[in-house]
């Protein structure tokens, strides 16, 4: 049986994402905090990524870097989710990790100089068609008690990369030379000339003969997933020469104006889905106001980021939910 489109996807990312220019680019584009300056990229190496939990499974699919910051390691706990939906408890499976990340650094005796641990930046890179909307805390996660108990409940962050909606998000730049960018650019697409621009744009970053193995992986990305995925009518011929972005773009040239009508019907068609989706959740929440009262944004978040059958689950739930909680599980 062939692999599923998000596994092969899956796999071309963890291809490209175990490029060093790769993760420096990720963490330059898209990290927006200062100590991301600080960081030595000419100091990088992937780490072992297998931690065996309780129930022996292993996590070896997962990213780790390390970087050096100042006088100590930054570890970076790259998770890449290619889910149809968002997952409402990845909080939870980052502290998980992590706990078995930093397991195994106190085996190794990774310590500091003051004799501590670490720190991890975990990073979630979802690049699903609805936006994130579960909770990136594990404190939201848990419920708030008081009278001093509440002093015990975990509070542990991760940093979610949604690459849709960085790329609609105001300010965002096309031209913007990082390959992550130029890889998102791809995925989230407006039309066929965006995928041209881009693809010209790594083929021009990624000319040097020791960045042959990086244009391998976007190329069997190129060819494997993202063409199948979103183009599957239309035919392209392979290249010959899996190291060669120029041959790519020049193939993309060539066949450019004979993308249009196709890729303008799939735009239009997906419009009209993301149309009548909006719709639902509109109506959806004009109920939850008249049962419930007032849509509270963690509701909101969730109508937006849900798809036409979940909408239509809760729309109809909504008779026999005696709370918005119970409606909105899923």
């Amino acid at each position: 049986m062939a692999p599923k489109i998000h596994n092969r996807h899956d796999h071309s990312y963890k291809l490209m994402f175990s490029h060093k220019q790769m993760v420096r680019d990720l963490l330059t584009g898209f990290v927006n905090e200062a100590w991301v300056e600080q960081l030595d990229f000419s100091q990088m190496e992937q780490v072992s990524g297998t931690y065996i939990t309780d129930e022996l499974r292993d996590r070896e699919d997962d990213m780790i870097w390390r970087i050096w910051w100042r006088d100590r390691w930054l570890y970076v706990y790259l998770l890449l989710e290619f889910q149809s939906r968002e997952d409402d408890f990845m909080a939870v499976r980052i502290m998980s990790y992590l706990g078995l990340l930093y397991q195994d650094l106190i085996r190794q005796e990774a310590f500091t100089p003051s004799g501590k641990l670490p720190p991890v930046l975990p990073i979630v890179l979802y690049n699903g068609e609805k936006r994130w909307a579960a909770a990136q805390n594990i404190a939201d996660l848990v419920e708030p008690v008081p009278g001093g108990l509440e002093d015990y409940r975990p509070n542990l962050r991760y940093l979610l990369l949604d690459e849709g909606a960085i790329v609609d998000a105001p300010g965002w730049s096309d031209e913007m030379r990082n390959i992550v960018a130029a890889v998102f650019r791809i995925e989230k697409h407006r039309d066929e000339q965006d995928v041209s621009e881009a693809m010209g744009h790594l083929a021009e970053w990624l000319s040097g003969p020791e960045q042959a193995s990086l244009r391998r992986a976007i190329i069997v990305w190129f060819y494997r997933v993202f063409l199948p995925n979103r183009a599957p009518e239309l035919e392209f011929p392979e290249v010959s020469d899996f190291t060669n972005l120029h041959e790519v773009h020049d193939m993309l040239a060539e066949r450019i104006k004979k993308w249009p009508e196709q890729w303008e019907a799939r735009g239009e068609a997906r419009g009209e889905a993301r149309g009548e989706v909006k719709g639902e959740a509109k109506f959806l929440k004009m109920q939850i106001a008249s049962k419930y009262g007032e849509c509270p944004d963690w509701a909101q978040n969730k109508l937006n980021a849900a798809d036409a059958e979940q909408l239509e689950a809760w729309g109809k739930r909504i008779f026999r939910a005696e709370t918005l909680e119970e409606l909105l599980s899923d």
